[in-house]
C-alpha cells in the first residue's frame, strides 16, 4: 500500500506506475481516492471547527449558570444540541470516506523501481547473469520421477489415493536427500548470520492481506472452512506477521531471520506432464529469508540476498542464472524482485527455484510495522527470498548430479546430512 501523500501531490506519477504495470483498469482508482480523502479531510476539518465552538460555547453555558442566567444557558443548550448531531454525521462522513480510501488503495500497486524492465508478463522478464556453466551429458537423463521410482524414492500412485493429483510420498535416500537439502539450507543461512525461526503454518486473514495481494491470497491460499485461519504459502507470510503492530527500535534494525515450514499452495492451472512430477504439487517445505530494514538499507540487503541463494545453488553443483522481473510480472505489493533459476540439463532449458523481492514500506503500511527514530515513527523496508524450495530444488539437484549408471551424486556439503553417502543407488 503505497502512501496517500503521493495521491495528494503526485497523481500523474501513481497513473504513470499503473500504465508500467500494465493495469489500466485500475486508473480510475487514482481519482477517485484523490476525491474521497478531499471529501475525508473537508469533513474532519468541520467536525473539528464544530467541536471547538460546541467547547466554547459549552463553557459559555457554564458562567451564564453561575451567573444567575438560566434563560440563555437554555437556549445556548438548545443550540449545542444542534451541533452534536451536525458532529455525528461528519464523523460518518470521514469515517465512510477513509474505509473506501482503504480498500481502493489496497488495490492500487507499489509505485516500481526505475530500473525495473516494462513488460506485460514473463516472457519479458530480463536474465541478469549466469553461475555456473550449463551442460549437457552425452547420455540422457531421464523424466525426474523417473529416476526417483527406480531408486524407490516416490510414490505419487498412493499419494493420489489418499490426497488426489499434486501429492506425493517421497521414501527412502530420495526423502532423506529432501531432508538434507533443506537442513544444509537452514545451517547455511545461520552461518550468514540469520536467526533462525520455525514459525506458525496457519494465519489469519488481516496477515495475509497484509503480506500480499488480493489476486495472490485468491490464487494461493487454502481457507480451513469455518475458521478466520489460512494454510501458510510460504513462510514469508507468518515471519513478517509476526511484527505485526510492533515499533521497532532502530537500533534492533536490521532483523534478518531464516525460516523453515511446509507450504500450500492451489497451483491453479497446472497442466502437462509436470502433473506427473514433482514440478507443480500442492504440498512442498521451504527455507526461507526475510530482512526488515531501513529503506536505505534495503537495495543492500536485497542483493545480498539473492546472491545468498546463487551461492548455496553452486555449493550443489547446480548452475544458476538470474531473472530480472519485468513491471507486469511484479506482484502489486513488490518494488522490484529478481528469480533464481536452475540449470536443467534434460530439458536444456532455465527453471525457477526461488525468487527475492523488496517490498519497500507497503506490507509495513498494511501491518502497522514501524521504526522508532529519533524524528518520530516510521515504516520500514521489508524484503523476502527464497533460499530452498523443494522438491522443486530437489529436481535441480538430481538432474545436475545423476550419473550414467542411474545414481545420484552427493556433493560433499550435504554428505553430513546423509550419513556420509557419497552416492544413492539403486538397491
Amino acid at each position: 500500500m503505497i502512501d496517500i501523500k503521493l495521491i495528494r501531490e503526485n497523481k500523474e506519477l501513481v497513473k504513470e506506475n499503473i500504465r508500467k504495470k500494465f493495469q489500466d483498469h485500475k486508473l480510475p482508482l487514482v481519482d477517485e481516492v484523490y476525491d474521497l480523502d478531499l471529501k475525508a479531510r473537508q469533513a474532519k476539518k468541520e467536525g473539528d471547527s464544530l467541536r471547538a465552538l460546541k467547547n466554547e460555547k459549552s463553557a459559555l453555558i457554564g458562567d451564564l449558570m453561575r451567573n444567575g442566567k438560566k434563560e440563555e444557558a437554555e437556549k445556548l443548550k438548545l443550540e449545542v444540541s444542534g451541533y452534536n448531531e451536525k458532529i455525528v454525521e461528519y464523523e460518518r462522513i470521514e469515517e465512510d470516506a477513509n474505509k473506501q480510501i482503504k480498500e481502493k488503495m489496497m488495490v492500487i500497486p507499489n509505485i516500481i523501481a526505475d530500473d525495473v524492465p516494462l513488460g506485460e508478463d514473463d516472457t519479458k522478464n530480463v536474465e541478469n547473469e549466469k553461475f555456473g556453466e550449463p551442460f549437457v551429458p552425452e547420455f540422457e537423463i531421464p523424466y525426474h520421477a523417473d529416476i526417483c521410482e527406480r531408486l524407490n524414492g516416490l510414490d505419487k500412485a498412493s499419494a493420489g489415493r489418499t490426497s488426489g493429483n499434486g501429492f506425493y510420498y517421497l521414501i527412502g535416500d530420495i526423502a532423506r536427500l529432501h531432508s538434507a537439502m533443506l537442513s544444509y539450507a537452514r545451517d547455511f543461512m545461520i552461518d550468514k548470520g540469520f536467526t533462525y525461526a520455525i514459525p506458525p503454518f496457519m494465519i489469519r486473514s488481516d496477515v495475509v492481506t497484509g503480506v500480499m495481494s488480493f489476486e495472490e491470497m485468491d490464487a494461493m491460499m487454502y481457507k480451513i472452512e469455518g475458521e478466520d485461519l489460512y494454510l501458510i504459502g510460504t513462510s514469508e507470510h507468518s515471519m513478517i506477521g509476526k511484527f505485526k503492530d510492533q515499533i521497532i527500535k532502530e537500533e534492533e534494525l536490521p532483523i534478518a531471520m531464516t525460516s523453515y515450514s511446509p507450504c500450500f499452495r492451489k497451483e491453479v492451472g497446472a497442466h502437462g506432464i509436470e502433473e506427473r512430477g514433482l514440478y507443480r504439487v500442492h504440498q512442498f517445505e521451504k527455507q526461507e529469508m526475510i530482512v526488515l530494514c531501513k529503506p536505505e538499507e534495503g537495495m543492500q540487503w536485497y542483493n545480498k540476498m539473492w546472491q545468498y541463494t546463487v551461492e548455496f545453488f553452486r555449493s550443489l553443483d547446480i548452475p544458476v542464472r538470474t531473472l530480472e522481473c519485468c513491471s507486469g510480472d511484479l506482484a502489486d505489493l513488490k518494488v522490484k524482485s529478481c528469480d533464481v533459476e536452475a540449470w536443467s540439463p534434460r530439458q536444456q532449458k532455465y527453471f525457477e527455484v526461488g525468487s527475492c523481492s523488496i517490498l519497500g514500506d507497503a506490507q509495513a503500511r498494511r501491518l502497522g510495522i514501524r521504526m522508532k527514530t529519533s524524528n518520530g515513527n516510521e515504516y520500514l523496508t521489508t524484503l523476502n527470498n527464497t533460499v530452498l524450495a523443494t522438491p522443486r530444488g530437489l529436481i535441480g539437484f538430481i538432474e545436475n548430479n545423476y550419473n550414467e549408471d542411474g545414481s545420484i551424486s552427493i556433493p560433499e556439503v550435504l554428505r553430513p546430512y546423509m550419513g556420509g553417502k557419497e552416492k544413492i543407488e539403486a538397491k
